[in-house]
């Protein structure tokens, strides 16, 4: 049986209790959320934390609601709550196709949306929805809060821009007019990790492109986007050409590895064919039609 290294544990009671143990144990210590990715990590000894601090009864980061023009979610939200969420589910339905294929509802049950976009896995489904969408991360130390794009979260695989002290407590998408969404995933097998997987959220004004987003995973797209393909798009009008363009310039620019899951040459068919699906399905939506 594989069994994790020796760590201390500390639960949080509050936000300013768990930063205020982040300062005490130093860079060493890390917060536990959900655990599905850091606990396998340990028992496989990549991850070596000498603290675990256990902020599971943070209620006060559960939480998805209207402020103003954006919508806010706590970094302590589970997957399951973004899946059931009638408010991202009116304004990017793409969060709802997301999360139906993000891993079983085992995890989905217990995952959390901070947990998912820390822990920055490659292959990460919600970092590419966030990148889509241009959301931003509410950081806080204790020094103050700051806030990050998500585009700028990620600085590595496995590794973002929180810093010693830090904690991620809060995401930020901005609401949008007359747009539309989507996501797809190819998986070898429900609740896999992506093959490949693309999202979009595409805003019309008329039939032209006014604004549009694209997030790709599992492909090595830096920052989980295609910003030449976005602006290949904007100000464009919305027909097939543009969006074979667009998804050309994705298949072109991301930097996938052969594995197990196919070699590099049938990743990039597959970024292709599902950013140009899901700018189909946005456009179709934004327009009011079935995506």
């Amino acid at each position: 049986m594989q069994v994790p290294p020796p760590f201390e544990y500390q639960r949080a009671g509050t936000v300013d209790e768990a930063i205020a143990l982040l300062d005490r144990h130093g860079p060493e210590a890390r917060l536990l959320a959900g655990g599905h990715s850091l606990l396998p990590m340990m028992k496989l000894r990549l991850a070596r934390p000498e603290t675990l601090i256990d902020i599971n009864g943070l209620s006060e980061l559960d939480y998805i609601r209207r402020d103003g023009d954006e919508i806010a979610i706590g970094a302590m939200t589970r997957h399951a709550s973004v899946l059931a969420s009638a408010l991202l589910a009116e304004h990017y339905h793409i969060f709802v196709e997301a999360e139906r294929v993000i891993a079983d509802p085992l995890v989905r049950n217990r995952g959390t949306v901070g947990g998912s976009i820390c822990h920055a896995d490659p292959s990460e489904d919600l970092s590419a929805v966030f990148a889509a969408l241009r959301g931003n991360a509410v950081i806080r130390s204790a020094r103050g809060s700051r806030t990050v794009a998500l585009r700028d979260f990620h600085v590595g695989p496995y590794e973002t821009v929180v810093g010693a002290g830090e904690m991620l407590t809060e995401v930020r998408v901005p609401i949008r007019t007359r747009t539309g969404s989507a996501f797809e995933k190819v998986e070898r097998r429900a609740g896999d990790w992506s093959i490949a997987a693309a999202g979009a959220f595409v805003q019309l004004d008329g039939d032209m492109v006014a604004d549009v987003g694209i997030g790709i995973t599992a492909v090595g797209a830096e920052q989980f986007t295609c910003v030449e393909a976005e602006e290949a798009l904007r100000g464009r009008a919305a027909s097939d050409e543009a969006v074979a363009a667009a998804a050309s310039s994705c298949a072109a620019g991301c930097r996938p590895s052969a594995d197990q899951r196919g070699p590099e040459d049938y990743k990039r068919h597959l970024v292709g064919v599902l950013v140009a699906r899901v700018l189909h399905r946005s456009i179709a939506s934004a327009r009011g039609g079935v995506a």
